[in-house]
């Protein structure tokens, strides 16, 4: 069994930072139903402002808020108006890797969806791996690559 990306809330505006509060980071339902992430279900974040990496679990906030609440100890890591990725994953057999969809969703600054992506990997005719990044209307995008010179 191998640990995959299930899905990805990426570049998520924090809304709040709640040290008072038992733990946890709170996510709109809207948002966590569209990327398949489950209440109580374990997530990294990775905060793109300062680096910090954690883990905790998910509960819902309010539905169609755009919340993003980190609670407890994780308020710490996060400011609001950080921008963070949030990651769930799965465990799955690497024979089942090209059946795995994982969906992100990218957004702006107010939270609201600004992409519907999704992961895509194949085997191409000598039996290698395939990856790609696809829209909404499953169109291949460019992958990021690192260019030599410069």
């Amino acid at each position: 069994m191998r640990k995959l990306v299930a899905g990805k809330l990426h570049g998520i505006h924090v809304t709040e930072a709640n040290l008072n509060y038992h733990g946890s980071i709170t996510l709109d339902p809207d948002h966590c139903e569209e990327a398949g992430i489950l209440p109580m279900e374990f997530v990294e974040i990775w905060n793109k402002n300062s680096g910090a990496r954690i883990s905790t679990y998910v509960i819902l906030g309010e539905r169609g808020s755009r919340c993003c609440i980190l609670n407890g100890a994780a308020a710490r890591t996060c400011q609001p108006g950080d921008q963070i990725i949030i990651c769930n994953s799965v465990h799955l057999d690497e024979s089942r890797l090209t059946s795995l969809k994982p969906k992100i969703l990218t957004f702006d600054e107010n939270n609201h969806v600004r992409n519907r992506l999704s992961y895509s990997v194949g085997v191409d005719a000598s039996g290698k791996y395939t990856f790609d990044i696809l829209d909404e209307a499953e169109t291949a995008l460019p992958i990021p690559l690192m260019v030599s010179g410069g």
